[in-house]
């Protein structure tokens, strides 16, 4: 992908409508399995196009329940379970031959006035002058070419507060920041901003319930996917302006670790939330 291509990845998470409530949509060919937060984005995005114009998603609950093969074609399948005064709601299902690999449910609201507060956006250095995870992984693909592949340049800027070692990986508290950015503009369709992040809201949950552990997502001791996946919009916002993702992982036990993030403004405003849960499951020798 071009730096600045963010209409390619856009062609990805925008599915087609091929019949009554029903959409399609494909993958890329990396990963070799569908990344959780491209199925998350074009859920969002099918069961948005069966809502009102004036509603917008505020909350979406969804379940991994099979891994998605990105060589074949995805469909989404949206029930229309409830139109109300205020808020729609629908629920979304996608297949693979026959067999369901995802779950959720989202919930729609008009725009109206109320009560606001927020929790502090953590003090934190800006993105200029941090390298980009571009850069780092393109040093470790050529420290270590047996083991990393040289990265694609993606449409979705990310940069590291504090990289951790993923080769050999310290213990060390649970807690993950990431800039983000779409290098490009979506546009003033909100709703693509909400496809976007629905998207990026995937990065680095999992890895962070690892942290207190000698493990990364690149051990190959560790059998890792993710389970859940929760988010929740609070106020508007743009994916191409820079946005602190902030993580925490509060708890690990029984082969499953959780964790929760939080989405910022340069400004810092709290914009939306996130929670996960996913399998971290040590293997047997």
């Amino acid at each position: 992908m071009a730096k600045d291509d963010l209409g390619k990845l856009l062609a990805f998470l925008v599915v087609e409508e091929v019949g009554e409530h029903v959409f399609e949509g494909k993958s890329p060919k990396r990963p070799s399995r569908v990344f959780g937060g491209q199925v998350l984005a074009q859920a969002l995005d099918a069961a948005a196009r069966t809502v009102a114009p004036d509603r917008f998603a505020h909350s979406l609950h969804a379940y991994f329940l099979r891994p998605g093969n990105p060589a074949k074609t995805i469909r989404f399948e949206v029930d229309l379970i409830r139109d109300g005064g205020s808020f729609t709601t629908r629920n979304v299902i996608a297949y693979q031959d026959n067999k369901a690999i995802f779950s959720t449910s989202i919930s729609f609201h008009i725009d109206e006035p109320g009560l606001t507060h927020q929790s502090d956006m953590p003090d934190v250095p800006p993105p200029e002058g941090l390298e980009s995870e571009f850069d780092r992984w393109k040093k470790l693909a050529e420290e270590h070419p047996d083991e990393f592949d040289a990265p694609i340049v993606h449409p979705i800027e990310r940069i590291a507060v504090e990289p951790r070692d993923f080769i050999r990986p310290e213990p060390r508290k649970p807690t993950y920041h990431y800039w983000l950015r779409a290098l490009g503009n979506p546009g003033k369709d909100y709703r693509r901003h909400q496809i976007l992040m629905a998207f990026m809201s995937d990065f680095g949950l999992l890895g962070t319930s690892l942290m207190p552990h000698s493990y990364s997502g690149w051990s190959d001791d560790i059998m890792s996917a993710s389970l859940d996946h929760a988010l929740w919009f609070h106020r508007r916002f743009r994916v191409d302006d820079y946005l602190l993702y902030t993580m925490d992982s509060p708890a690990a036990a029984g082969g499953r670790g959780f964790s929760r993030g939080s989405f910022y403004t340069r400004s810092g405003e709290l914009v939306a939330s996130a929670a996960q849960e996913c399998l971290i499951r040590v293997r047997e020798n």
